[in-house]
């Protein structure tokens, strides 16, 4: 299967990012040297993606543009192809892939989520074409600890898991230790066939009076149609702002090396 579009929902309002996200938009706050979102779009590049749908909000659409479409075009996003969309209202995550429907139209894409980085030589886009087997729907998974199944959508199994990959036959939106079916968490990367679009559009508001993507996905898994796939590492999560202080360390690590552990030994030996 070839997945050439890839959607990244950006119109977050970065809350727990306050008060930096007051005037800088969360998806273009710095990790290292470049934007959260840059790094979304090079994941995707890197996985065969040649187009990239952006949600944003009013006041971002003119920023991301500005951002990768100058004239002189990012390293190794060449031939990638920035199509920012407005979400015009915050009404959830589910939402917000949902105006990327007729910029996506027909075509199987990834979806990406901005707050979560993917560590260095851990992609893992391409593996979920591989367990997609041709035409199912899959989910990037992670084993959750307690405090995370009340802050991510947990998904229920509908089979035993080999090799990594399993069959799902729902998903439950943030339940909590004592309603979590399994401790299998949604992690923010996932492979959609278009008919998510026609699930999306009938989909209810859920938690919180959104509509939520996992709702989608638990109706998309009652069909049979949704497999995950369970990742070796978690993702980096810069939406808050200790996460984005790991992440800046870790992949500051990978970029600078030794320059950069040198520099942080002096600091911890002060």
């Amino acid at each position: 299967m070839n997945v050439d579009v890839a959607v990244i929902p950006a119109a977050g309002r970065g809350t727990r990012m306050r008060p930096a996200t007051r005037v800088v938009p969360k998806a273009l706050l710095t990790v290292v040297d470049r934007p959260a979102i840059q790094y979304a779009v090079e994941e995707a590049a890197r996985a065969g993606a040649t187009e990239a749908v952006i949600v944003v909000d009013l006041e971002v659409g003119h920023l991301i543009q500005q951002h990768f479409l100058v004239e002189d075009r990012l390293p190794g996003l060449e031939g990638m192809r920035i199509r920012p969309v407005v979400q015009e209202e915050p009404l959830g995550l589910g939402h917000a892939v949902y105006e990327a429907r007729e910029m996506v139209r027909d075509r199987p894409f990834f979806c990406l989520l901005a707050d979560n980085i993917v560590p260095p030589g851990h992609d893992v886009l391409g593996s979920l074409v591989e367990a997609a087997d041709g035409d199912a729907s899959v989910m990037c998974l992670r084993r959750l600890d307690d405090e995370y199944l009340s802050r991510y959508g947990v998904v229920v199994p509908g089979g035993p898991e080999r090799d990594g990959i399993l069959e799902l036959a729902g998903a439950v939106e943030k339940p909590g230790v004592d309603e979590a079916p399994s401790r299998l968490g949604l992690i923010g990367r996932y492979l959609f066939q278009p008919e998510i679009f026609d699930i999306l559009g009938e989909t209810e508001p859920g938690v919180g009076g959104e509509i939520q993507l996992t709702d989608a996905i638990d109706e998309l898994a009652r069909m049979g149609r949704v497999r995950g796939y369970v990742a070796d590492r978690d993702l980096l999560d810069v939406g808050t702002p200790l996460g984005l202080l790991e992440a800046s360390v870790e992949l500051g690590l990978a970029r600078y090396g030794d320059d950069f552990r040198r520099v942080l030994e002096e600091v911890l030996s002060r």
